[in-house]
């Protein structure tokens, strides 16, 4: 049996980047992954759908572009040169993470692990050292895709989001199962490379999570680009007609359906607690997943799960910070983090961003509030990029300090971290308002919320 200071398990962000610290650190560290180092994210998540969203927006500007006279030109898409820049990107990167992890304090191992006891785990499949051990371990295996439990789930042309990043050919009708982060950034991608996409949401809005102002107004500008949303729909079944796949759904009382040549099933992501022996060691968890403190520590001392398989936030940075403070608890070091201060961006076209509360948390909550509100139809910059549907809302307490800032539209995914590092450090509106935004900038349209 190999003894270290720290197992990781999972070398997704959270787990190669807390390996990475703590081997600066002086900790002896054993990283245990069974598939590629990165994880979902690098590899069938946020990078590789980053890359479908590069070339959407790159077709959707082609076709917009009075300068080339192409809006009314049919074009020639070949989806094999786009799976193949995907793949190259993601190659790179994962060679970059694996550099990372070759430092003298880590060792790597190839595996699934499994608990034999809270400090004790067995990896299978390792060529190596099959059991180690350690005084601290961190659990970050991550998330599974969820499945709608209804006929027709398992036919071939069913996909998860990993699947459908291998697609060679575009489909003519894509029906997304799902309008939340990931239904609706392939949805805006696919959409752009031509299909005819039609999303069936459950809920009475896009989504859920967001603010309802900005939900509501993304909606209506992604029906512009010509996706179908279907609200308040429960999908019930999947059939293959032979030519096609008709998918099932009840609205208002009544069974309707919508043909499609490819279905995406995006209603979510389960925590990955499926192979670890967790009841047998007894860490706690529940139907979100591993039950942690504010460390994140779990029940186990010495046993810690951050990222995805705790449940508090499904967030490739999320994880990365959460892996910061366990590590820093493990040091016995301080920190500054901040970790109820996660932004948050959805990628379709426009994009949406948030950073703290919404309007619907803080009425809960009995929080008096004031909503501000910038709009990029006004802004030098957006209106030149021909970009200027979307919104800034910043909420602010009675004394003006920022509680929360929700927007969608043109790089919203960037504009949202200025008010994000405001937020961290508890500042009031007056700090935005009075920082000088250069000019012409979309940065102005959060300037001229906080004006407002």
């Amino acid at each position: 049996m190999m003894t270290a200071d720290l197992i990781i398990i999972g070398a997704g962000p959270g787990g190669y980047e807390t390996a990475v610290r703590a081997a600066k650190a002086g900790v002896k560290t054993v990283i245990v992954e069974q598939g590629q180092a990165g994880g979902t994210c690098l590899n069938v998540g946020c990078i590789p759908t980053k890359c479908f969203c590069r070339n959407a927006q790159l077709l959707k500007d082609l076709k917009e572009s009075d300068v080339l006279g192409l809006t009314d030109v049919s074009y020639k898409f070949d989806m094999a040169k786009v799976i193949e820049r995907k793949n190259q990107v993601v190659a790179n990167l994962v060679s970059g993470v694996d550099g990372l992890l070759k430092h003298p304090n880590i060792t790597r191992v190839q595996g699934k692990a499994r608990f034999v006891d809270p400090h004790h785990i067995s990896v299978d499949g390792s060529e190596s050292e099959t059991d180690f051990e350690a005084t601290n371990i961190i659990i970050a295996t991550g998330s599974v895709t969820k499945f709608l439990p209804i006929p027709g789930k398992d036919l071939p042309k069913v996909l998860t989001s990993t699947e459908i990043l291998d697609l060679t050919e575009v489909p003519e009708r894509l029906t997304v199962i799902g309008g939340g982060v990931i239904g609706l950034e392939f949805a805006s991608i696919f959409n752009a490379f031509g299909t005819k996409v039609t999303v069936l949401e459950y809920c009475k809005e896009i989504l859920p999570n967001f603010d309802a102002d900005i939900s509501k107004r993304l909606k209506a500008s992604l029906k512009n680009t010509g996706i179908e949303i279907v609200n308040n729909a429960a999908v019930n079944k999947i059939e293959d007609n032979g030519t096609c796949y008709t998918v099932g759904y009840e609205l208002k009382g009544e069974q309707q359906g919508v043909d499609a040549d490819i279905v995406l099933m995006a209603v979510g992501r389960a925590a990955n607690t499926g192979s670890l022996n967790l009841d047998d060691v007894g860490i706690a968890y529940d139907r979100r997943g591993i039950t942690v403190d504010e460390n994140y520590q779990t029940n186990v001392p010495g046993v810690y799960a951050i990222g995805d398989i705790n449940g508090i936030c499904q967030l490739a940075h999320a994880a990365s910070f959460q892996g910061r403070r366990a590590l820093n608890h493990i040091l016995g070091q301080p920190d500054q983090l901040r970790l109820d201060v996660i932004p948050a961006a959805v990628f379709t076209m426009p994009e949406a961003a948030c950073v703290g509360l919404t309007s619907e948390q803080l009425k809960e909550k009995g929080i008096d509030f004031k909503a501000h509100k910038g709009f990029f139809r006004a802004n030098g910059k957006a209106l030149a990029m021909n970009e200027t549907d979307g919104m800034v809302k910043i909420l602010t307490a009675e004394d003006n300090t920022i509680l929360g800032c929700h927007m969608f539209g043109p790089h919203a995914a960037d504009l949202v971290q200025e008010v994000a590092s405001l937020m961290t450090r508890d500042a009031k509106l007056d700090e935005l308002e009075n920082t000088v935004h250069a000019h012409p900038t979309l940065g102005e349209v959060v300037m001229q919320a906080a004006e407002n």
